[in-house]
């Protein structure tokens, strides 16, 4: 791997500067943010550095920062958590794990996954994705399970195991995804 993921400190930085300047329209965590950086690496077309950050904040506003250096701590940081996903996904998808959160419920650790699944949304909606073959749709509908408010009654209503299932299929999901949109890229349709 060229450069490697972010060590914990530097994901924690992440996670208390999203916090600490975000807003009702911008992404709230680390595990959002992965989401949303899947999907833009992911998808029909490339996506400039700065409608990334745009996409971060939820619009043209960007936090007042404090310092120039925390403002630039922060770009490097996203574009190195940009590069590493998009090193796993080209190079070593055995390796891409999307960065769930986790939450302690009754002394056990839960996997929360619908920020995540949120933040891959907002990319699907960034980029405008065009309609998908009928055989990918189910990909699709697998990460937007968990990342579309509307949703959220369907899979509170599942059944432990289909709930489990439900989150099991977010990983390939997003691997299929990758493939048919950089296939489409790299010698299909979309030039």
């Amino acid at each position: 791997m060229t450069q490697g993921p972010l060590n914990e400190d530097e994901i924690v930085w992440l996670d208390d500067v999203l916090m600490k300047y975000g807003t009702d329209h911008s992404v709230i965590d680390v595990a959002e943010l992965d989401g949303l950086l899947t999907a833009i690496l992911s998808g029909p077309k490339v996506t400039e550095p700065a409608t990334v950050l745009r996409a971060v904040w939820g619009g043209d506003v960007e936090p007042e920062w404090e310092t120039k250096e925390a403002l630039t701590r922060f770009s490097v940081l996203v574009f190195q958590h940009m590069n590493d996903i998009a090193e796993r996904l080209a190079e070593y998808p055995e390796q891409f794990e999307p960065l769930f959160g986790t939450r302690e419920v009754d002394n056990r650790e839960i996997t929360i996954v619908e920020e995540w699944c949120y933040g891959y949304m907002r990319g699907v909606a960034l980029e405008e994705w065009p309609a998908l073959p009928s055989a990918l749709q189910p990909a699709l509908a697998a990460i937007a399970l968990h990342g579309l408010e509307e949703n959220q009654a369907k899979f509170e209503s599942m059944s432990p195991e289909a709930f489990w299932g439900s989150i099991e299929a977010i990983k390939p999901a997003a691997l299929d995804l990758y493939g048919y949109w950089h296939s489409q890229r790299d010698g299909g349709a979309l030039h």
